[in-house]
């Protein structure tokens, strides 16, 4: 399998799993800008959506959307923890879970990258992101991961929350989240993943 990959990106959560579950793949950096990829390609050719993450099969078959490549990828390594089976009420809440960071928290992170729109609109998003970082900050009040234990949601989660300084958010003002954000950085598995991002070479 190839993983195609951007620094601090959202393909950070497949490349987590990837070496949680102890995959073999290959990583290859993508040029958010030019589109350009290290083996030589342009991306839009393998994702013509034009963003990380997407992952490439043996087969040659391409999956993209980071919530569809964790669950996949997790199915390939049956009775793993990081997701209950397909078809059970638990893999439905994973599910719900997932959405939920898709939507709210990396759909809500969105417009505040965009540095065309004035301060005072990325406030309004900023107020809207704050309310569902609220929720999760009390959804963690008492427990270490999202779902039980560490699993995709938190990998996915995780990566997420390392942009809010990016985006003058200070994580402090959510303490559990903020314990949550260095429970997870602290895991070899993502130790690894963000030492192997940051010494590939810029495209």
């Amino acid at each position: 399998m190839k993983l195609y990959f951007a620094p601090k990106a959202c393909s950070l959560s497949p490349h987590i799993v990837l070496r949680e579950l102890g995959l073999p793949f290959e990583l290859i950096r993508v040029n958010n800008k030019t589109k350009a990829t290290a083996d030589g390609k342009d991306f839009r050719d393998i994702n013509p959506k034009g963003y990380v993450a997407a992952l490439v099969l043996d087969n040659g078959q391409v999956l993209t959307e980071g919530p569809a490549i964790v669950q996949y990828l997790a199915d390939q390594v049956p009775g793993n923890s990081l997701a209950p089976a397909n078809g059970t009420w638990e893999r439905v809440r994973l599910q719900e879970m997932l959405n939920f960071i898709s939507s709210e928290i990396h759909g809500g992170c969105g417009p505040l990258f965009n540095p065309d729109l004035p301060e005072p609109v990325k406030e309004i998003f900023r107020q809207k992101l704050s309310k569902r970082l609220d929720y999760l900050n009390k959804d963690l009040a008492q427990k270490d991961h999202l779902l039980g234990n560490f699993g995709l949601a938190d990998a996915y989660l995780f990566t997420v929350l390392k942009w809010l300084p990016f985006l003058n958010i200070d994580i402090q003002h959510w303490p559990h989240l903020a314990a949550f954000v260095e429970r997870v950085e602290a895991r070899p598995s993502v130790q690894a993943a963000m030492a192997e991002e940051d010494a590939t070479q810029p495209v």
